[in-house]
């Protein structure tokens, strides 16, 4: 199959894009004479200048009558002066300067009759110059074809080394070819965590292995498919993957490629990218973030920008026109699919919609492996215990964290990976590395204990909150002076009313430690109050959770695979009778908080004493605490402190922060992969960020 296309392919090159290289060979041979031409030019008039001197007639005259010249040589258009030794003349510009006789001089000839009787009078040696035609047309063919020939060598060099760029390259495709010889070294084996998609995209490859199976039952291969998803599920990594599998050609391109300074450069590029396509089939075409040119031409999306417009009508009609026989396949990736063109994503064209969502615990789990199969690690190393403390982690998180773990252990000389390892590369990436240079008074640090203690206390007293896995109040560089991580025994996709009341009330137990302790609030409860108020506002306006507003639906969440902004879909008078709805809300979760501290305030007290004093302690020491100050057994909390040493000076591990500015704690996010929007339970805990 290579050599038929390869032949093909350089046909079809040769003949249609004949046109196209004649204009270029000359736009090439022009710039190549008119440089060539630019250059004689002034070198010609520098050599001249440089080594003779223009004198007037009138000079010339005085300079044979005194004696001054030994010879001349008369030319159709001028006289040339050999002047006898050590004899200088001033310029013609009336410089006050010299020249010493070293050179010649000229000077222009004038119809003189008596000029020979002069000359010769005056002893001076008088010579001829007879026309020349062959130095003539030799000077012609070195001074002007010759360089011309070499310039034009030359540029066509640099073309040919730019892959024929320029101004008659814009309108080629800069799509990048994989070959059957040359392929991405990815395979479906080394995806994981999207079984679903990776199964619509096998088919798609059995389809061009084995078309006859298909073809016998009358099944066709479909025409394109576009991935959604977040950033960093993998869609261009199963793209890969797809190459690495099919064993045909495969052109990748991102959207913007298409785009260009020039009006009509991005339609053009199409057509040739389609053409490249039909003359390599079977292939695929894989377009990423299709998005930049796949807009919806609807003027909400910014319609009216002709060049994207005609790009994307040229693209819709190429995709329309090709024979889906060819095997030409359209594979495309967005993390944006609420704004492409309707008519780009109908059946047809786009046929599949494949999502490739942030893995569930299996998921995870699996992508851990793959990632870590060239790893070393110790038999203390479990992986879906890391997995489970990464809920909402997406693969690119996953494989960083494998990474920063083999990071950190040769930073501290260990052959292997440890468990503690991947622990605290969990934290690294979530909240940062800790920060060893900042010392905190012993009031800060009192003030931090106890409003992380409060996160952590409120959570242990309601059963509807997710277990406390560590405290700690050792500051992270992402500005978290201190944090709560609350790790779910299960994996969860869905949150009942009372687990995301329960959430709030653990969001301002800090707030309400703080108030309850010192009389008085800080800055650390900022992060607190802004995910309380997005829980808050969610319940009412998403998930039906008012009596005021009942089962209304009010916001609606845009570009969900991004950001995931809310947009308001009420009048103004509902929006502030919204906001009244929240801040009631608010009030009741933080009196709930202030009453659950005021009757555990021994607990609390001690407990805030042991953090000050340890720095960080783990969910089980704080649970042993919690309870012999309740007066219940113990049994097996006690043997509890982690095998990881390092723990009790520096804490490294869990995942909330709690006293910074909100601009800091906003960026440790407290439970950040977990921020899915849609599911209501997981901005929770404002201190819970996931990692043992």
């Amino acid at each position: 199959m290579d050599n038929p296309n390869q032949n093909r392919n350089q046909k079809g090159n040769g003949n249609g894009n004949k046109p196209g290289r004649n204009n270029q060979m000359i736009l090439l041979l022009v710039v190549a004479a008119v440089v060539t031409l630019l250059c004689v030019s002034m070198m010609s008039s520098f050599l001249s200048d440089g080594t003779r001197t223009e004198v007037t007639y009138s000079d010339f005259i005085q300079m044979v009558k005194d004696g001054k010249v030994k010879s001349v040589v008369i030319k159709d258009d001028e006289i040339l002066i050999t002047p006898v030794s050590d004899y200088t003349v001033q310029s013609t510009e009336d410089s006050p300067f010299y020249y010493l006789q070293t050179e010649t001089y000229y000077t222009v000839r004038i119809e003189d009759p008596d000029l020979t009787s002069t000359l010769l009078s005056s002893n001076v040696e008088i010579k001829g110059k007879k026309p020349n035609t062959n130095s003539t047309l030799l000077d012609i063919l070195l001074v002007y074809i010759l360089p011309v020939a070499l310039v034009w060598i030359f540029l066509m060099f640099i073309m040919r080394r730019s892959g024929g760029g320029g101004v008659m390259g814009v309108g080629k495709s800069n799509a990048k070819m994989y070959d059957v010889q040359k392929e991405t070294g990815v395979s479906f084996k080394d995806v994981a965590g999207e079984d679903e998609a990776k199964e619509s995209l096998q088919e798609i490859v059995d389809f061009l292995h084995n078309p006859g199976r298909y073809s016998t039952i009358g099944a066709k291969l479909p025409k394109g498919a576009l991935l959604v998803g977040p950033p960093g599920t993998g869609k261009t990594l199963l793209a890969k993957a797809v190459a690495g599998e099919a064993k045909v050609p495969f052109f990748s391109l991102s959207g913007s490629d298409f785009v260009e300074m020039f009006v009509g450069v991005g339609a053009s590029r199409v057509r040739d990218l389609f053409k490249k396509a039909q003359e390599n089939a079977p292939c695929i075409v894989f377009i990423d973030e299709i998005d930049a040119i796949g807009k919806s031409r609807d003027s909400r999306y910014g319609g009216g920008n002709d060049e994207r417009e005609q790009t994307l009508n040229q693209l819709l009609s190429e995709m329309d026109g090709f024979d889906s026989n060819k095997g030409v396949f359209i594979l495309a990736a967005t993390n944006r699919p609420e704004i492409l063109d309707k008519a780009l994503l109908r059946p047809g064209r786009l046929d599949r919609r494949i999502i490739v969502d942030k893995p569930d615990l299996k998921g995870r789990i699996n992508i851990l492996k793959v990632h870590s199969k060239d790893v070393l690690m110790d038999d203390s190393v479990d992986l879906e215990a890391i997995a489970l403390a990464t809920s909402g982690a997406v693969g690119s998180d996953l494989a960083n964290m494998i990474n920063e773990a083999a990071i950190n252990a040769v930073k501290h000389g260990r052959h292997v990976v440890s468990q503690a390892d991947l622990f605290e590369a969990v934290e690294v990436v979530l909240v940062g590395k800790e920060k060893k240079d900042r010392i905190m008074s012993e009031k800060e640090r009192r003030i931090v204990s106890y409003h992380e203690v409060g996160h952590a206390l409120v959570s242990a007293l309601q059963k509807d909150s997710e277990p406390v896995q560590k405290i700690t109040i050792v500051p992270r560089t992402m500005g978290a002076l201190g944090y709560v991580m609350n790790v779910p025994e299960e994996e969860k996709y869905l949150n009942s009313e009372a687990e995301l009341k329960a959430m709030l009330v653990q969001f301002l137990g800090g707030r309400a430690a703080e108030e309850l302790v010192f009389d008085t609030v800080t800055t650390g409860a900022a992060n607190d109050i802004e995910r309380a108020t997005a829980v808050a506002r969610a319940m009412v306006t998403q998930y039906g959770m008012s009596r005021k507003f009942g089962l209304m639906g009010l916001e609606s969440v845009e570009s969900k695979y991004l950001d995931g902004r809310a947009v308001l879909n009420c009048a103004d008078v509902t929006a502030a009778e919204i906001d009244s709805e929240v801040k009631l809300m608010l009030e009741e979760a933080h009196e709930e908080a202030k009453r659950l501290l005021s009757q555990n305030r021994e607990a609390l007290d001690k407990i805030a004493a042991f953090l000050i004093e340890r720095e960080t302690i783990t969910g089980k020491e704080f649970m042993r605490i919690f309870r012999e100050i309740k007066g219940e057994t113990v049994e097996e909390t006690a043997p509890e402190k982690k095998p990881e040493t390092d723990g009790e000076q520096k804490p490294v591990q869990e995942d909330v922060v709690r006293i910074a500015d909100a601009a800091d704690l906003d960026a440790a996010g407290l439970n950040p992969d977990r921020a899915d929007g849609a599911e209501a339970g997981e901005p929770e805990s404002g201190n819970d960020g996931k990692e043992e």
